[in-house]
C-alpha cells in the first residue's frame, strides 16, 4: 500500500541536554535524577508559557519546537540566564547545567514528531554550545539583528558530524555583554564611503582548462552583474584577476585592493555535473558572511553561466546590506556619515511598524541633509511614502504618495542608471492606479538590475491588479527563488497568497499563508486578512472568523472600502474574491 506524502514545514527546532550527565550521576546518582528532572520540568514549562512545543524527552535530553525563531532563542535564553542565577551559589562539581543548540530548516513532521536534517543539526548545536550556553546556526543568526539584546559571538564556521558542509556558529553564555550589536566582532573604523567588493576568479579544482574558461566566464559576469547593483562599489577584473592561481591571505588582497568585502569561490566538475561554491569574507574580521554552493547539469553552458550569475548576485545583495545594516546599527548616532544613516534608515524600515518607518524616514532625511546627491536614500525615501500607505499608516494616503513620486524622481535625477528609483516609482505609481505605467517602471528596474528580486515581487504585485495573474504568479515565484533569505520575503509570499485567492485557488493560498505565518519578520493586517478570506471561501467559518480578528486587532479599522481604495485595479470588481471572503468572514463595508 503506497504511504501518503509526507508533511514538511519549516520550524525553529530547540535541543537541550544536560552537561556532563554521566559525571554528576557518579557522585549522587538520585541527587541528580531529581535535579535534572526538576530542571527539565522547567525548562519544558517556560518552553510551552513562549508558545514552543516539546516534541519529545530522551534522557536528561529534551526536543522542542517553535512557529517563530526569535522566540525559541529569547526562550533559551531565559532558560539559561534562570539556570545560572540558581547556580551562582553551588560549587562547580555540583551544578547542573544544559547546553542548548537552536537551528533553523525544513523538517519533516510524522506522528507528533520532526525529523531531517533541521532536526539532526540542532543537536550537532547542542553538543557544541558551552556547559550553561547557546550554540546557534547561521541560518538563526540572520533573523536576530536589531529584534534581541544578547550579543552572539561568531565563532566561524565548523564541520559537523553527518552534516554535508561547515555550519557557521554563533555562541552566547550568560554574562555575554548586552547592547544593540547582535553580530559581535571588532569595532570598526569611521568610512563614509560605500562598501566596496573585491570578486576573486573562481579556483579550478580539476585543473581543467574548460572548466577554467567557465570558472572565468561566471567570475567576469559576476563583476558585471554586481557593478548594476548601486549600493556598493565593485573592484575591476583587471585588478581582481591579477591574484588568480596564486595562494592569497583574504586580509592582505583586502588591503591592497582597499576593499571590505571579498567574494571567493571555487567550480569543479563530476561526470556532467558543475558545482559552483561561493563564500564573501568580511576582510576587516576574517569571517565568512555568507556561504553557498550550486550543482547544476552542463547542458549549455552559457545558460549554466546566466543561471549561476543570477542566483549568486541575488542572495548576495540581500546578506552584504544586512552587514552594512548591523554595521550603522552599533555606531553611535553623532558619529554616522551618510552611508551610515542611510544603512540605519534600512534597518528601521525593514521592520515595517508605524514608529518604525517614520523614524526610516527620517533618517533618510538626515542622510540626505549630509550627501544632497545621495540617489538611493532619495529612493528608499519614496519607498516608505509607499509603506506607509499600503500598511495603512498615513492619515492622507493621496498627499503621501504625490510626496513619494517627487521624492523618488529626485532619487531618478541623480541616478537614472540605479533600478531602486525604478522600483519606487513602480510602487507608488500602483498605489495611484496607474497600472501600465507602475509595470513600465518595474520592468525597467529589472532590466537596470536583473537580480533585484524585490523588483520581481512589485511588478508581481502590479500585475496581479492589473488582472494579468497568471503572469503575477510566475514573477513573484520568480522573486522567491532569486532571494529566499530577502528582508521582504513574508510580502513575497503573503502576495503570492494573494494573487491565489484573486485566482480561485483558496487551498493553495492557505498554504502560503502558512509559510508566511513561520517567517519571523511578518508584520501588519496582510497576513491574517488573505486568511480569514481564503478560509472563508472555502466555507471553514471558524477559521475565518477567528483569522479575521487577528487582523482587526493589528488594523482596527480595516474595512472593504480600505481594501477597495488602498489596492485600486484596473478592471472593476478586481480584488472581488479577496472581498468577498472578508465579507463573507463579517469586515465591514466601511
Amino acid at each position: 500500500m503506497e504511504s501518503d506524502a509526507l508533511t514538511r514545514k519549516l520550524a525553529a527546532i530547540l535541543y537541550a541536554d544536560v552537561a556532563g550527565y554521566s559525571r554528576l550521576t557518579g557522585g549522587d546518582e538520585e541527587g541528580t535524577h531529581r535535579k535534572v528532572m526538576a530542571l527539565l520540568d522547567y525548562a519544558s514549562e517556560a518552553i510551552g508559557s513562549s508558545g514552543g512545543t516539546v516534541l519529545r524527552y530522551a534522557g536528561d535530553a529534551l526536543l522542542a519546537e517553535f512557529s517563530s525563531v526569535i522566540t525559541a532563542v529569547k526562550t533559551a535564553i531565559t532558560i539559561q540566564s534562570e539556570l545560572a542565577s540558581q547556580n551562582a551559589s553551588i560549587a562547580d562539581d555540583e551544578k547542573v547545567q544544559i547546553r542548548i543548540g537552536i537551528n533553523i530548516g525544513d523538517v519533516i513532521e510524522d506522528r507528533g514528531e520532526v525529523f531531517g536534517d533541521g532536526v539532526n543539526l540542532a543537536a550537532r548545536l547542542e553538543a557544541a554550545a558551552p556547559a550553561g550556553g547557546i550554540c546557534i546556526s547561521s541560518a538563526v543568526h540572520e533573523q536576530l539583528a536589531g529584534k534581541i539584546d544578547a550579543v552572539f559571538s561568531d565563532d566561524g564556521p565548523e564541520q559537523f558530524k553527518n552534516i554535508s558542509r561547515p555550519v557557521q556558529v554563533f555562541r552566547w553564555t550568560p554574562g555575554a555583554r548586552l547592547g544593540p550589536d547582535i553580530r559581535g566582532g571588532e569595532s570598526l573604523k569611521a568610512d563614509t564611503a560605500k562598501p566596496s567588493i573585491a570578486v576573486l576568479a573562481l579556483a579550478n579544482m580539476n585543473n581543467d582548462s574548460d572548466l577554467d574558461f567557465i570558472g572565468d566566464g561566471i567570475t567576469e559576469d559576476l563583476i558585471t552583474a554586481l557593478s548594476k547593483i548601486h549600493s556598493f562599489k565593485v573592484i575591476s577584473r583587471e585588478s581582481t584577476f591579477s591574484y588568480k592561481n596564486t595562494a592569497i591571505d583574504v586580509r592582505q588582497v583586502a588591503k591592497e585592493l582597499d576593499v571590505r568585502y571579498i567574494l571567493e569561490g571555487s567550480v569543479r566538475k563530476a561526470g556532467s555535473r558543475i558545482r559552483v561554491t561561493a563564500q564573501l569574507v568580511d576582510a576587516e574580521t576574517g569571517h565568512h558572511v555568507w556561504a553557498e554552493r550550486y550543482d547544476r547539469e552542463m547542458e549549455d553552458i552559457f545558460d549554466l553561466q546566466d543561471e549561476m550569475v543570477q542566483i549568486i548576485a541575488a542572495a548576495l545583495e540581500p546578506e552584504l546590506n544586512a552587514v552594512e545594516r548591523e554595521r550603522a546599527v552599533r555606531k553611535s548616532p553623532e558619529n554616522l556619515d551618510a552611508w551610515e544613516l542611510y544603512q540605519r534608515a534600512l534597518w528601521y524600515m525593514w521592520r515595517f511598524g508605524n514608529d518604525d518607518t517614520a523614524t526610516a524616514m527620517e533618517l533618510f532625511r538626515k542622510s540626505i541633509e549630509s550627501d544632497p546627491d545621495f540617489a538611493l536614500a532619495y529612493a528608499y525615501l519614496a519607498y516608505c511614502c509607499y509603506i506607509t500607505v499600503i500598511m495603512g499608516y498615513a492619515d492622507d494616503p493621496q498627499t503621501r504618495l504625490e510626496e513619494g513620486l517627487i521624492v523618488a524622481k529626485k532619487a531618478l535625477k541623480r541616478d537614472d542608471k540605479d533600478a531602486i528609483p525604478y522600483f519606487a516609482i513602480g510602487r507608488i505609481q500602483m498605489l495611484m492606479g496607474n497600472h501600465d505605467a507602475s509595470i513600465a517602471s518595474l520592468e525597467k528596474s529589472i532590466e537596470l538590475n536583473p537580480c533585484f528580486a524585490q523588483s520581481y515581487h512589485a511588478l508581481g504585485f502590479a500585475m496581479a491588479l492589473a488582472g494579468r495573474l497568471e503572469e503575477s504568479k510566475q514573477t513573484v515565484q520568480k522573486a522567491i527563488e532569486l532571494s529566499p533569505k530577502d528582508p521582504l520575503l513574508w510580502a513575497f509570499t503573503i502576495v503570492h497568497a494573494l494573487i491565489l485567492v484573486l485566482n480561485g485557488e483558496d487551498e493553495a493560498a492557505l498554504e502560503w499563508v502558512q509559510r508566511t505565518l513561520l517567517l519571523p519578520t511578518t508584520t501588519g493586517y496582510w497576513t491574517h486578512a488573505v486568511m480569514a478570506a481564503a478560509t472563508a471561501n472555502l466555507d471553514r467559518m471558524d477559521e475565518a472568523r477567528a483569522a479575521l480578528a487577528k487582523a482587526l486587532k493589528e488594523k482596527p479599522n480595516l474595512s472593504i472600502a480600505f481594501l477597495k481604495d488602498n489596492m485600486p485595479t484596473k478592471h472593476e470588481n478586481g480584488l472581488e474574491p479577496y472581498l468577498a471572503g472578508l465579507r463573507k468572514a463579517g469586515l465591514s463595508e466601511s
